[in-house]
């Protein structure tokens, strides 16, 4: 399903979560835009706004798994987690270009280091964390629940 993205998605919020994580020029010296999983990750936003479909093409196959800069844990945990509450729980629907699971994938090579097995369902996901990165995961499952 390439169409609109079942009950939109909230764009602004995910603006705001990739600003919050991003470097800026200030610390990175000079902006590598697509290069960098940020930047790609905006670039993806972007382009969802202008046109909201629910698949990036090629999304995951493009993103930049050797950005290596380090990020601000706490800024991508709560993005993480907001992304977690934008995920539609597709499960057997899911697909690995979905804008949600694209910028997912984004967040988790800045702070996982690489792009983490997802099957559609964010309680699943939680648990692979918690096996996985138990501290981040910990951070992660009390800010989504915190969430409306």
């Amino acid at each position: 399903m390439s169409g609109e993205h079942k009950k939109g998605l909230n764009a602004e919020l995910i603006e705001t979560d990739l600003e919050n994580c991003c470097r800026s020029e200030d610390l990175c010296s000079e902006c590598q835009g697509i290069h960098c999983v940020i930047g790609y990750a905006k670039r993806c936003i972007e382009d969802f706004k202008k046109t909201p479909k629910k698949n990036v093409p090629s999304g995951v196959r493009n993103i930049p798994t050797m950005d290596f800069k380090v990020f601000d844990e706490v800024e991508l945990e709560t993005a993480i987690a907001h992304i977690l509450k934008e995920c539609k729980d597709c499960k057997e629907d899911h697909t690995e270009n979905c804008i949600i699971n694209v910028i997912r994938n984004c967040y988790e090579v800045g702070l996982l280091g690489d792009i983490q097995p997802y099957e559609g369902s964010t309680l699943q996901y939680l648990m692979y964390l918690k096996q996985n990165f138990s501290e981040k995961a910990g951070q992660i499952a009390g800010i989504y629940s915190s969430l409306s």
